[in-house]
């Protein structure tokens, strides 16, 4: 039995974490005070997002929920600095959205080849060769790596195609694609063959093509969850024109125009802007037709809305090629797929800054460390202004400039916070 398509996925990723700055000092035979020489932390290791082509479906992410980077390796002597961790790459099919779990913003649109960075891994720790001074020359004191970032998004797949065939199942859209396309779908007599989108590509002239998706078989009440068609429905988003396929024939007792309409109401329903995409009515199975005035019902109705009705057939291979230049002609003349902008606004983290502070003072450095600093420090962007006054508006709400001046601290003295340095004043 195939595998269920899967298009869309809650996966939580995390970057690794920085290592730790380490506290040596050079030793060597007749070298007196050779000085501090401990080496810095690696970074930890990014989460990126890469476009594998080879991909259809989001099947990786189904079982395996959760993504982490690897950690930094720890500084060592001799002004060593430890290992960068390894870089997470998720690779996911091209036209892939990653949303924000909680908000449902879109955080990048993966239609390009260019890798993304989803989270980035903590910074290493210096060591303790950094904080040596003519005053301070023998720095028993190193930093800690800072923690990588932690997210929860939704991966959902929004097949990149110029056109995008819709109807109710057995239709015919399967059999259309297998004749335009090099495409094979699986083709059989009964509703609902299609399970998952396929995609071809169809060549008109030299130089003219354009991608085709048949999109599995919608019914009513498809965008209230009934049937295949609510899954796939956003499938169709990208889609610059559609084909709508109706089965002419009467040979399952349908009316085409009952049909035709029912299918429009379920694009409505989900999206009103997918309603006014441009639409070519596909009137197919005419070599089979049982009564003619089925035809001609559906014509004048799809004419009365502006509409350009084809007869075709699929199956037998008649009046499919009309279509497909007609839908070249309308391409070019129609805006490039869609691809969504970013929407996702980043927002200051949610820290609780009453928890334990470490300070400890070596001569006129003041070195500060708590949990709770190493997350603030690793969200604060601090090439930006109004970043550096949040940071700064934390410290001071956080009670730690009242505790540096409790225990004594003067103007112009370093206040150390893992790679940050700044000199107090008042």
């Amino acid at each position: 039995m195939a595998a269920p398509f899967v298009d869309t996925a809650r996966i939580t990723v995390r970057s690794g974490n920085g290592g730790n700055g380490v506290v040596s000092f050079h030793r060597e035979k007749y070298v007196a005070n050779g000085g501090p020489d401990g080496g810095d932390g690696g970074h930890g290791g990014n989460v990126v997002v890469t476009i594998d082509d080879h991909m259809s479906t989001l099947m990786d992410f189904r079982y395996k929920r959760k993504y982490v980077a690897q950690n930094g390796m720890d500084g060592g002597g001799k002004r060593c600095t430890g290992r960068d961790g390894e870089d997470l790459v998720l690779k996911v099919p091209r036209g892939t959205v990653i949303r924000d779990a909680e908000t449902n913003e879109i955080i990048h649109d993966m239609s390009d080849p260019t890798p993304f960075v989803l989270c980035r891994g903590g910074r290493g720790g210096w060591g303790n060769q950094h904080f040596a001074t003519p005053t301070r020359q023998v720095p028993r004191f190193a930093k800690a790596g800072l923690p990588g970032q932690s997210r929860d998004v939704v991966l959902e797949l929004k097949l990149l195609a110029d056109v995008g065939l819709v109807g109710f199942p057995n239709v015919g859209k399967s059999t259309l694609l297998s004749v335009v396309s090099r495409a094979q779908p699986k083709i059989a007599n009964y509703h609902f063959t299609t399970l998952f989108p396929n995609l071809g590509v169809v060549y008109v002239e030299e130089g003219v093509s354009f991608v085709m998706a048949d999109i599995p078989g919608i019914i009513e009440g498809a965008a209230d969850g009934a049937g295949l068609g609510h899954d796939f429905l956003r499938h169709i988003d990208r889609c610059r024109l559609l084909i709508h396929v109706v089965d002419v024939s009467g040979s399952e007792g349908r009316d085409p125009v009952e049909d035709f309409e029912a299918i429009n109401a379920e694009l409505a329903q989900y999206s009103p802007e997918l309603a006014t995409r441009k639409m070519i009515v596909a009137a197919n199975k005419v070599d089979m037709l049982e009564d003619p005035e089925l035809l001609e019902r559906l014509r004048v109705h799809v004419q009365a809305k502006g509409m350009e009705l084809f007869e075709m057939s699929a199956a037998a291979h008649m009046g499919t090629r009309e279509i497909v230049k007609r839908a070249a002609q309308e391409l070019a003349q129609l805006p490039p797929v869609v691809v969504y902008e970013a929407t996702y606004v980043e927002r200051p983290p949610e820290v609780d800054t009453t928890g334990e502070v470490t300070i400890e003072q070596y001569d006129d450095t003041w070195v500060v460390e708590a949990p709770w600093l190493q997350k603030l420090i690793a969200n604060v962007n601090f090439g930006d202004y109004e970043s550096r006054n949040w940071f700064d508006r934390q410290l001071r709400q956080s009670g730690l400039f009242d505790k540096l001046e409790a225990m004594g601290i003067n103007d112009g003295d370093i206040v150390s916070l893992y790679d940050l340095e700044f000199e107090y004043q008042r």
